[in-house]
């Protein structure tokens, strides 16, 4: 999309990595020469509540929307203050994000608000801060979270147009993106839709079987409803032939090779990602916790500890590994399909059903008696099997649909921050262009 526009006639080197080459009469400063910079500070705790008592008040990026916060704190005496129109800047994790004061805000000390002056427009300003991010990352800091300090924004460098260039990139950019925005959300709306009707596969399956006009009789359990008559309803514990149990309550020594140690980050969409790892441990270790619980084929594993809670993946690896203390680890009989064990604790209503027996303390926990005593419904063996042939074969469909948009998805956020970058650092030549409407109403207006 970028190479339908032209470029400026003359470039020199900008002698910013990331800049690049830029227009010959642009011009080169920092933000602290071109911006006011106002770095938040935090008040008391006694100075802030929730009954809407004083400003609104953003402690950092928490309560950022798209283009406006969502302020849930509220604070008498603010230190710092952000006014209508300024943007608002992350400068803690992820630092670079971004929103539009669209009223007067306390602001604590993961913020500051940025305001450009006479020769900076704050609508310029809001397309090229994503663009200076990449300075900021590098000089980002902090070993619980990055964060960039007031002289680390005040001194990033970048070009410079002049205010006719900068109004017309905004133009162009607010109407240009908008299009793209558009589509990204339709993108997005499709996965989602494809995602819902694949777990509905799901769903039906694993509750109500492969054959529409079985018989059906109440199961006795309220989130299940009605199953076939031939099905039993049993807890979980009776279908393992090991007890439920979970990975090791100690912490390992981490090594820069060995065995790969998995937590929960690394259980996602029905699969152990190795990639997200905990790290490593020795092969002592590995022994020693391998007395408690030792991965086979077809294990499933479950989350039961933190954000992730409930949600599983299946071993499918011979390869050795171990696991940690977040995981809870469901290993079916010889004559339970474990494939349907694992369909099953992926539906919605089995989700549903978990959800209501967590604990809460600083983060949701899921106690290994409450997985035990999950009641569960149970076909014949042969319809277990019927089941999975039918979920194999209808969600590959579904996940190769759910690729391509994301894929999609994935070219079209590309093309958006290319087409930004382009604009904000002079690779592309805007100062004439009108928009579509425009040009239009203005040939309706010739004839």
């Amino acid at each position: 999309m970028v190479l339908q526009y032209k470029p400026y006639t003359e470039y020199i080197d900008s002698g910013i990595d990331w800049f690049g080459s830029v227009p010959k009469s642009w011009t080169l400063t920092r933000l602290k020469f071109e911006a006011t910079v106002n770095m938040g500070q935090s008040p008391s705790s006694e100075d802030c509540n929730q009954d809407g008592i004083g400003l609104p008040f953003l402690q950092g990026n928490a309560e950022f929307g798209l283009i406006n916060p969502s302020p849930k704190q509220y604070c008498e005496t603010p230190r710092k203050i952000a006014h209508t129109g300024q943007l608002l800047f992350s400068v803690r994790a992820p630092v670079g994000a971004l929103n539009v004061a669209d009223q007067i805000y306390g602001i604590g000390r993961g913020l500051c608000a940025i305001e450009g002056a006479r020769n900076l427009l704050n609508s310029f300003l809001w397309w090229l801060i994503p663009i200076i991010r990449s300075e900021l990352d590098a000089v980002s800091t902090g070993s619980t979270f990055e964060a960039v300090s007031a002289e680390q924004v005040e001194n990033v460098s970048f070009y410079n147009p002049s205010l006719s260039e900068q109004f017309n990139i905004s133009r162009f950019l607010d109407h240009e993106i908008a299009k793209i925005d558009t589509l990204i959300v339709k993108q997005q709306q499709l996965i989602l839709l494809l995602k819902e009707k694949r777990q509905a596969v799901i769903n039906h399956a694993v509750t109500k079987g492969s054959n529409p006009n079985a018989e059906m009789r109440d199961s006795g359990v309220d989130w299940l409803g009605k199953i076939p008559v031939d099905w039993d309803v049993v807890s979980l514990k009776h279908l393992v032939s090991a007890p439920i149990i979970d990975g090791p309550h100690t912490s390992p020594t981490r090594q820069e090779d060995g065995i790969p140690f998995i937590s929960a980050e690394a259980i996602s969409a029905g699969f152990i990602n190795f990639e997200k790892k905990w790290g490593y441990i020795s092969k002592e270790d590995h022994q020693l916790y391998s007395k408690r619980y030792a991965p086979q084929r077809g294990d499933i594993l479950m989350v039961k500890l933190g954000a992730t809670t409930g949600t599983v993946a299946m071993v499918e690896t011979d390869e050795a590994f171990n696991i940690w203390v977040p995981l809870a680890t469901i290993r079916t009989r010889a004559d339970i399909p474990s494939k349907f064990i694992f369909y099953l604790l992926q539906s919605s209503s089995v989700r549903d059903a978990i959800q209501l027996s967590w604990t809460f303390g600083t983060q949701q926990t899921l106690g290994l008696g409450t997985i035990a005593n999950l009641r569960t419904p149970l076909p014949p063996r042969e319809e277990c099997e019927k089941i999975i042939k039918l979920i194999e074969k209808k969600n590959p469909i579904f996940d190769q649909l759910i690729n391509k948009s994301e894929h999609s998805l994935l070219l079209l956020k590309e093309r958006r921050a290319a087409l930004i970058s382009a604009a904000v650092t002079g690779k592309i030549d805007v100062r004439n262009w009108v928009a579509p409407e425009e040009t239009q109403s203005n040939k309706e207006v010739a004839a």
